[in-house]
């Protein structure tokens, strides 16, 4: 008896999934609620288990699209089938075959090759020893070069140089010119088409401003061994941002919104939505009522969905329903960039790589590290004034951070 495991339902919007990986192999041993396979969404990755003990029939292949319900494979019971046992046979057969696909028989096999053109044994040999298949006479039907003819042309003579009237093209660079071809995963697919249709559908825009990072950086060099003691995880920069942003959110409501249909939305907490680079591709867990929290619990937040992300665990309903989302280049090396929003949010922050800069300070030029931050945002909703006003808010903040402490 057989048990048929099918694709679970696994959220509300999501209709099809695609078969990332199998983890076990067709006609493995496997146990009740074992990991058999990777399901992989638009928004997310999840486990399919074997609901059964028993031996494992794969029916769907990797990178199968496969609609919620379809049956992936079934699990018999009882210990794995000996029909592996003759899969050397199949494997010894299919060397044969190709061996007879590439035996001298194919040369005589008629009609196959055009005129001048090599068999493979043939091409082969002209390949291995350099000789242009257009300097050797072909003596097969129709002028193919034969086997015989390849061992004759690598004994005989070189083709003559080209005459000197004759322009002599230049020879390709070596190397490898190969290309290589894969299949978009839901989650590229579905980030595409978001952010063209943002593109498409948004007033988007972008302001600059640069912040002085010292101010921070001191803090934290100060206190980060103790932060770290006390708290159990490190003092960065993500918490810092958080906590200015959700602020700043407070004063300029408006970038903390969002449109619906002929509505503009308004919210009163602050979903913070931290973008993450994982294996995949890039997704944006979100911290809820980031507004509460302290530095540590901001900290601790990042750092579990940071994990979450790089091991493929987030969940959909920790990938949803963000107010507003911080971006950070700068880990990679961008010095300055225009993020792009995360609809249905209204605007998005972009954190860039700290650069020691000399700059003004009371009349004499120092040497500070500063960093670029750009918002973007949806002109539709929020004004010039409202987004320039953000983004000042949020630097004032940053080069003062006693002011995130006291709240002024």
């Amino acid at each position: 008896m057989s048990l048929e495991i099918k694709v679970p339902p696994v959220g509300e919007s999501i209709t099809e999934v695609v078969l990332s990986q199998w983890l076990k192999k067709d006609g493995d041993v496997v146990e009740m609620d074992e990991v058999i396979a990777e399901l992989e969404s638009d928004k997310a990755t999840f486990e399919l288990t074997a609901e059964q003990a028993g031996t494992l029939r794969t029916i769907a292949a990797e990178g199968d699209t496969l609609p919620i319900g379809a049956v992936v494979c079934k699990i018999e019971d009882g210990g794995a089938a000996p029909a592996k046992a003759d899969a050397p046979k199949a494997e010894e057969k299919s060397v044969v075959a190709e061996e007879k696909t590439s035996a001298p028989v194919a040369e005589k096999s008629g009609d196959s090759y055009a005129t001048g053109t090599p068999s493979p044994a043939a091409g082969k040999i002209l390949a291995e020893k350099g000789i242009d298949s257009s300097a050797v006479k072909g003596t097969g039907v129709d002028g193919r070069i034969t086997k015989d003819d390849a061992v004759n042309a690598e004994a005989g003579k070189k083709p003559e140089a080209p005459k000197a009237s004759a322009p002599v093209a230049a020879a390709a660079p070596a190397g490898s010119r190969t290309e290589r071809r894969e299949k978009m995963s839901p989650l590229r697919r579905t980030v595409a088409k978001r952010l063209v249709a943002v593109k498409n559908e948004t007033a988007m825009l972008t302001t600059f401003n640069e912040v002085n990072m010292k101010p921070i950086m001191d803090l934290r060099g100060k206190y980060k061994d103790q932060f770290k003691e006390k708290y159990g995880v490190g003092l960065g920069f993500m918490s810092f941002f958080t906590k200015a942003v959700t602020e700043a959110l407070k004063d300029f409501p408006a970038v903390n919104g969002r449109i619906e249909g002929e509505e503009l939305v308004y919210n009163n907490f602050a979903d913070i939505s931290i973008a993450v680079s994982a294996p995949k591709g890039l997704v944006v867990p979100v911290i809820r009522n980031a507004e509460s929290m302290s530095l540590a619990e901001i900290e601790k937040s990042v750092l579990t969905l940071a994990l979450k992300a790089r091991d493929g665990k987030l969940t959909i309903e920790e990938m949803t329903g963000g107010t507003f989302t911080i971006t950070n280049g700068g880990v990679f090396g961008s010095m300055m960039s225009t993020p792009i929003i995360n609809a249905p949010q209204s605007a998005i922050l972009g954190m860039h790589n700290i650069i020691e800069r000399p700059v003004a300070e009371k009349g004499e030029v120092v040497i500070r590290p500063m960093m670029y931050v750009a918002l973007s945002y949806d002109h539709r909703i929020i004004d010039g004034r409202e987004s320039v006003g953000f983004l000042v808010r949020v630097k004032q903040l940053l080069e003062d951070p006693a002011r995130l402490l006291l709240g002024i």
